[in-house]
């Protein structure tokens, strides 16, 4: 299943739809002359605001059938309940618009002048009924912009989400590993890249995925919206890989470090791997790492594909079978 919002078409403003419909109208109305100019015209203007305003709504993906990752993002972004009431009022609109029409239809049947003046007032209310939904087209549109920078991270392939606090080496393991072919796309609500990278191993396509800015930091520290980004990573990962910095060249120091190792376990209900990088720089006793359950060093490339190994073997994903039946 790839990114659902990537592909949302452009959502019209009122103003623009109603110049559109209208002028479309007065086109099909020269082509005619009386009353069946009038009620060429009334059809052609209702039929365009109708049918606009409901690709608006279909070309949405329905949320209740998303996966709960892609939920869970939108609703961190945008507020999948506010954004699903915008929608609603905007499928109000579309089925008005129809409304009037029929309703204004058989009056078009007199002379000519009638006609006209029953068109006129059917384009009146037609115009009210769109700008009435002007804050919600604008709100669509919005969102809309939001949500198609979401990374295309894969719900339903293996994925291993890489954590630990700034600097420990988490982007340069993801990069070592997937020989750099990564794909990065920022969060709306922060400044926050996240970087996908893909390895191949027996056939079957890995994700790596990279989330500085989320899960760098307690629980405690995150906004609502970064914590509800970390609940819908909760769906997406089949195995979390914590990087440490033994050395404390990255700024924290490692009972600081272990204690966001221990959040990331308590939060996470999949395999949480620990593993010591920098070692080609730690001038301590690996003994008194004894939590350590990997040690490797990125920078000389010691044991990082045995550390991969160690994630994908922690994943055990079986092609053709779901790897968690509640995600």
């Amino acid at each position: 299943m790839s990114q659902p919002f990537e592909s949302l078409p452009t959502t019209p403003r009122s103003e623009e739809l109603i110049d559109q419909a209208f002028s479309r109208a007065a086109r099909s109305g020269r082509a005619k002359s009386g009353t069946e100019a009038q009620q060429s015209m009334l059809m052609t203007a209702a039929n365009i605001v109708s049918d606009n305003l409901e690709n608006v709504v279909t070309a949405w993906p329905d949320f209740d059938r998303l996966d709960p990752f892609y939920y869970g993002l939108a609703d961190a972004i945008v507020d999948a309940d506010e954004l699903r009431q915008h929608l609603s009022e905007i499928g109000w609109a579309s089925s008005k618009a129809t409304d009037i029409r029929h309703e204004y239809e058989p009056r078009l049947s007199g002379d000519a002048d009638t006609a006209r003046k029953f068109r006129k007032q059917a384009f009146a209310r037609i115009a009210d009924v769109v700008e009435e939904v002007e804050d919600d087209l604008l709100a669509v549109a919005d969102a809309r912009e939001q949500l198609r920078g979401l990374p295309d991270i894969r719900p339903d392939e293996p994925t291993i989400v890489v954590a630990g606090y700034p600097n420990v080496g988490k982007s340069s393991f993801v990069n070592a590993v997937t020989r750099a072919s990564n794909d990065e796309a920022s969060y709306p609500f922060t400044t926050t890249q996240i970087h996908v990278g893909h390895v191949e191993r027996n056939h079957i396509r890995y994700q790596l995925v990279d989330t500085p800015g989320l899960l760098d930091r307690p629980q405690a520290e995150r906004n609502d919206s970064e914590s509800q980004a970390v609940s819908a990573l909760e769906h997406a990962a089949d195995a979390v890989l914590v990087l440490l910095d033994p050395t404390g060249e990255c700024g924290y120091p490692l009972d600081v470090q272990r204690a966001l190792r221990d959040d990331i376990e308590d939060r996470f209900e999949v395999p949480v791997i620990t593993v010591y990088n920098k070692m080609d720089r730690f001038d301590g006793e690996q003994a008194d790492l004894d939590d350590g359950e990997h040690f490797m060093s990125v920078v000389e490339g010691d044991n990082v594909d045995s550390v991969l190994g160690a994630m994908i073997d922690a994943v055990d994903y079986e092609p053709g079978l779901p790897i968690d039946e509640n995600r």
